[in-house]
């Protein structure tokens, strides 16, 4: 699945399911929300934190979680995450392209 094609599929689920979007300002609160989940899992996963009982290591849903209210924001608000990563991933390029190989810090 693309992007755009993800982008597509959760502006059809929001429609046939949803109802309606959440406003934008819910919509940021509920990812700020999910990236929390995200920090708990990570935190417990990685970290110096161990699992409670009953959490589960559910890493791959909560970023799916977060993809999710993401491409609701992004069409709620025009933007075309294809494009937009594209132009990231370009501008990350184009100013960093020596940056990381040549800081001594990240090599081994």
């Amino acid at each position: 699945m693309t992007i755009k094609e993800a982008q597509e599929a959760v502006d059809r689920w929001i429609k046939e399911y949803g109802v309606r979007y959440f406003s934008e300002l819910t919509n940021m609160a509920v990812l700020t929300e999910e990236v929390g989940e995200l920090a708990r899992v990570m935190a417990r996963k990685y970290g110096d934190q161990s699992f409670k009982a009953g959490e589960k290591d559910n890493l791959g849903e909560e970023m799916a979680d977060i993809l999710w209210v993401l491409l609701c924001l992004a069409n709620q608000t025009g933007v075309d995450l294809t494009a937009e990563l594209q132009k990231s991933i370009e501008k990350k390029t184009n100013r960093d392209s020596l940056r990381h190989i040549q800081n001594e810090k990240l090599k081994a």
